[in-house]
């Protein structure tokens, strides 16, 4: 499975901002679909989840609220939708995908995933 993320870039504190993660070579439609984001010197941090059968989704405390996380099965496309971003939200944010036999379920947990894709960095400025 390959996965490739865009969309990151260079914004000011309180804009608003769209990822994208298109995957390839794999079963996307029972794939659990995560984003994390890694700062520099930090450990890599869970930030949204999307289950592969009725799309419950997962989020992190410091964005929930302010970010959305959705699917589109048919361009095996997910995306971030991140909204008021703050200077603290700026890392490279990693999409990655896992293989799930349960439909409903979300996991939260870098060691859980299967596959990650390079990664995109988000830079929010004050």
């Amino acid at each position: 499975v390959q996965l490739v993320e865009s969309g990151g870039g260079l914004v000011q504190d309180g804009d608003s901002l769209r990822l994208s993660c298109v995957a390839s070579g794999g079963t996307f439609g029972n794939s659990v679909m995560g984003w994390f984001r890694q700062a520099p010197g930090k450990e890599r941090e869970f930030v949204a989840a999307i289950s592969w059968s009725d799309s419950r989704t997962g989020f992190g405390d410091s964005v929930n609220g302010r970010f959305t996380i959705s699917r589109d099965n048919a361009k095996t496309t997910v995306y971030l939708q991140m909204n008021i971003l703050k200077p603290e939200d700026t890392a490279v944010y990693y999409c990655a995908a896992k293989n799930s036999q349960i439909p409903w379920k979300i996991y939260r947990r870098v060691e859980e995933y299967d596959y990650w894709g390079q990664g995109t960095q988000v830079t929010v400025s004050s």
